[in-house]
């Protein structure tokens, strides 16, 4: 099946006019993720993955990250972009969101701004907001997209998009 994209508009991108190969870039936009009261990352100052099919995935610098709540979990994967991926947990007083987060510890030169950065599932927290707009999950069980009213699809993840 081919999508028919929608239809994109003044202030809203299609992920469909997204590269592919996936990019990164610098963005400006006020990320924060919180989690029973906690903030768990407030920047301005993230990277941005842009890829064909697929909502934007943020990348926060670590000193937008709350001390402590980060933790090494189990498993890894690989981009055929980005490269080997690692995971982490998120820690908030006696609570463990597993496997919350990932970052690339080592990636592929074209990516190299994202060392050192993590990127979150929006799924488990209680909100995460772009601008004050709390975003939606990106569809399916592996991806990490944040979906808000400045971004089209269809996207990635819906039934019926393994061929995408």
């Amino acid at each position: 099946m081919i999508p028919r994209p929608d239809t994109a508009g003044l202030n809203r991108e299609s992920v469909w006019s997204y590269p592919r190969p996936a990019i990164a870039e610098s963005c400006a936009v006020h990320l924060m993720i919180k989690h029973r009261g906690v903030i768990v990352a407030d920047t301005r100052r993230s990277i941005r993955t842009l890829e064909t099919s697929h909502p934007p995935s943020y990348y926060v610098p670590p000193d937008a990250i709350a001390r402590g709540v980060l933790r090494r979990a189990e498993g890894s994967s690989f981009c055929e972009w980005k490269g080997a991926a690692v995971y982490w947990d998120v820690l908030i007083d006696d609570l463990v969101v597993p496997r919350a987060g990932w970052s690339y510890p080592d990636p592929s030169p074209r990516f190299a701004m994202l060392r050192d950065h993590v990127a979150f599932y929006a799924a488990p927290f209680d909100c995460c907001s772009i601008d004050g707009e709390t975003v939606v999950p990106q569809p399916g069980q592996f991806y990490g997209g944040w979906i808000t009213s400045g971004v089209v699809g269809p996207f990635k993840g819906v039934p019926g998009s393994a061929r995408w």
